[in-house]
């Protein structure tokens, strides 16, 4: 088995938050791999990752960081793979990071998520695969038809709560 999608944190304080992208992707059976790499301390060796990544077999890249966040667009420079970034709560309750990440120059573009928004992260890189690959779009499919009958439950409990002024 070879990893498709990889997902990358600037250190391993960001992997709480990451798991929820891990375990997306574990539970749509989709190869990936996981490293910590840090676009400050270790600048050649996001390089090199960035450059090799397709050859690896690597089709989509998640790149989590927090603070100045560079790492997203680092690796964006440094390939033609698409790259989702996720920004990390940090200092200024995660603006820096998302700012950070959202303002790429023209020509080096990161797909944003929200912050600490690790499973949409993980959810934009199925649709993408999922573009060319069936049994990837199908399991997609299931996740989403899910998330109906979760607000249908929600609202089926709700009826239940009783309030003297509740109409419904």
């Amino acid at each position: 088995m070879k990893a498709i999608v990889s997902v990358i944190m600037g250190s391993t304080s960001d992997l709480p938050v990451m798991e929820k992208a891990c375990q997306f992707l574990n539970d749509m059976q989709i190869p990936f791999e996981v490293n910590a790499l840090s676009a400050h301390r270790t600048p050649q060796t996001v390089e090199r990752f960035a450059v090799s990544a397709e050859g690896r077999g690597i089709k989509v890249i998640i790149a989590a960081a927090g603070m100045a966040a560079a790492l997203p667009g680092v690796i964006a420079a440094n390939t033609t793979l698409p790259v989702i970034g996720v920004p990390i709560k940090g200092m200024l309750d995660g603006l820096d990071s998302l700012l950070s990440i959202v303002q790429m120059p023209p020509g080096i573009p990161v797909a944003t998520v929200g912050v600490n928004g690790a499973l949409n992260a993980a959810i934009l890189a199925t649709e993408m695969l999922a573009l060319g690959d069936t049994l990837i779009a199908s399991r997609l499919a299931e996740y989403k038809a899910s998330l109906s009958k979760k607000i249908e439950k929600a609202n089926r409990d709700l009826a239940e709560i009783k309030y003297e002024y509740k109409t419904n």
